[in-house]
């Protein structure tokens, strides 16, 4: 009776022990690895959550725009057209640049535009005592923005933006050889509001639209902008972009100024923090 008792322990010690073994081998997630598994991924959304980071991204690029529209003084007015080549052809210098700044979900982005054409041209009138003019035309547009990301996931970013656009269009023709001299410029402020949204397409592959609307009479009639933007990641922290950006403006004062500017967009994006 001992013997068999003794045996049938044993049995049971060896079907006891065979499914520790089993548990060991990992057939079945013990309560530590659980634990462990649930922490790890508490701790990464903690720390995305208090990522109290400052990140800025800086995007300077090229704008190959064609403008068209009405310009207009004292009461008379004339439309105008120039094509990319026309503008490409008198081009002088220019600045081109966006910076945008985000700490958790605020944003404080900014877009800038500098460019000036020039042109030389002979007089066809002796008469005058005139043999050229010089013609100088510039144009500054300043474009700061507030806003709220209210959508943030990795493949999905919307944005909430208000800001407002600083507009200064200056022009001087200066005739030779006399050097007598005519200029004149306008500036003017248009409130805005706008939105973003970021969405990624494959882990190199981005699309962004962005658009605002604003003026309603403070500075403009009307302004307002939209833009397409498709992104390529060649590096972690740099991203070519390609695509199409249309900006109009209707400004009537003494002086009217109602244009449209339209074209291809090509830049890169550059992640600094």
């Amino acid at each position: 009776m001992l013997s068999a008792a003794g045996t049938a322990h044993a049995q049971l010690n060896g079907v006891h022990l065979k499914g520790d073994a089993g548990l060991d081998s990992g057939s079945q997630p013990t309560p530590d690895s659980e634990t462990q598994s649930v922490d790890k991924t508490t701790s990464q959304n903690t720390a995305a959550v208090k990522d109290g980071a400052w990140h800025l991204v800086v995007s300077p690029y090229l704008w190959f725009p064609g403008v068209h529209g009405t310009l207009g003084a004292r009461g008379r007015t004339a439309s105008f057209h120039a094509s990319v080549g026309d503008l490409l052809s008198h081009f002088r210098i220019g600045l081109m640049g966006t910076a945008d700044i985000r700490h958790k979900r605020l944003l404080l982005p900014v877009d800038v535009i500098w460019l000036r054409l020039g042109d030389d041209k002979a007089l066809p009138f002796p008469g005058l005592g005139e043999s050229s003019a010089d013609v100088r035309a510039s144009q500054f547009i300043l474009t700061p923005k507030i806003g709220y990301r209210v959508v943030d996931r990795d493949a999905l970013k919307v944005d909430a933006l208000t800001g407002f656009r600083y507009w200064h269009v200056g022009q001087n023709l200066q005739f030779n050889p006399s050097g007598t001299e005519f200029s004149g410029s306008l500036d003017w402020v248009d409130p805005l509001v706008g939105g973003r949204i970021q969405a990624a397409l494959s882990p190199k592959v981005s699309v962004t639209i962005a658009g605002d609307v604003g003026g309603w009479g403070a500075g403009s009639e009307m302004d307002y902008q939209v833009a397409g933007l498709l992104g390529y990641r060649i590096k972690p922290s740099w991203t070519l972009q390609a695509g199409y950006r249309y900006l109009y403006v209707n400004y009537r004062s003494s002086i009217i100024f109602d244009a449209a500017t339209s074209g291809a967009m090509f830049g890169v994006s550059i992640n600094l923090k």
